[in-house]
C-alpha cells in the first residue's frame, strides 16, 4: 500500500523526481505494472523504460510490488511508493528558507511551511525506521471575509484563542511530556488548475 505522501531526504531523490518522463512514469504507477506495460501505454521502447525505472527503483520512489507471468518470462511489477511527494527544502542547503521578521509577509508563511515540511521529513524518517507512528494534528478551514477589517478582527481574535490555550496545556517541566509545534497561517484561496505533466517522446 503506498504512503499517502513521500518526503524525499535527499538531493539526489529530488533530481531523479524531477526528471519529466521519470515523473510521468510514477503518475502511471499508483496501480502495480511492468516495464512492458508501461512501453506498451507510452509508446516507447522498453529499454528505455527500464532506463528510467532503475533510476526511480534506486531512489526508493518505485517498489517491487510482485510478478507476473507471460509465457516463459516473468515481469517484474513495480508501484510507485507514494500517492504524492514533497521535497524535503533542506536538500537547498544555504538555500532553505530562513524566517524573517515580517511575521504577515509571504516569505514568513512560505519559511514556515518550509521548516514544517522538513521537520516532517526528519521526524517521518525516524519514525519509519523505528517502526513507531508519528504523531501529528492537522485542522484546515477556508473562510470567507467580508472585508479587511473582518480579516483583521478574526486574526485577532485566533490570536488570543491559540495563547490562552497554549498556556492552559503549556507543561514545561511535565516527566514524560513532548513538545509539539504549533503553527497557524492564512493565504488567499488559489483556485488555479493542476498542471498535466508531459512525457518527452526521446531515447535516453
Amino acid at each position: 500500500m503506498p504512503l499517502p505522501v513521500a518526503i524525499l531526504q535527499t538531493s539526489e531523490q529530488a533530481a531523479v523526481l524531477l526528471d519529466p518522463q521519470r515523473l510521468r512514469l510514477l503518475n502511471m504507477l499508483h496501480e502495480p505494472d511492468s516495464a512492458a506495460g508501461l512501453a506498451r501505454r507510452l509508446q516507447l521502447p522498453r529499454q528505455q523504460v527500464n532506463y528510467h525505472l532503475r533510476a526511480l527503483e534506486a531512489a526508493h520512489l518505485v517498489h517491487l510490488a510482485g510478478e507476473t507471468r507471460k509465457g516463459n518470462c516473468v515481469e517484474r511489477l513495480l508501484q510507485a511508493t507514494a500517492t504524492s511527494y514533497l521535497i524535503n527544502p533542506e536538500v537547498l542547503g544555504d538555500l532553505t528558507p530562513t524566517v524573517d521578521q515580517d511575521k504577515f509577509s509571504a516569505g514568513y508563511l512560505a519559511a514556515t511551511a518550509a521548516r514544517a515540511i522538513a521537520d516532517l521529513g526528519n521526524l517521518q524518517a525516524a519514525a519509519t525506521k523505528s517502526g513507531k507512528k508519528l504523531a501529528t494534528l492537522t485542522i484546515s478551514t477556508e473562510v470567507r471575509f467580508a472585508s479587511p477589517q473582518m480579516r483583521a478582527e478574526f486574526a485577532a481574535e485566533i490570536s488570543a484563542a491559540l495563547a490562552a490555550a497554549a498556556a492552559r496545556y503549556h507543561a514545561p517541566n511535565a516527566p514524560g511530556g513532548r513538545t509539539f509545534r504549533i503553527m497557524l497561517g492564512a493565504y488567499p484561496a488559489s483556485t488555479a488548475p493542476k498542471k498535466e505533466h508531459q512525457i518527452e517522446h526521446t531515447h535516453a
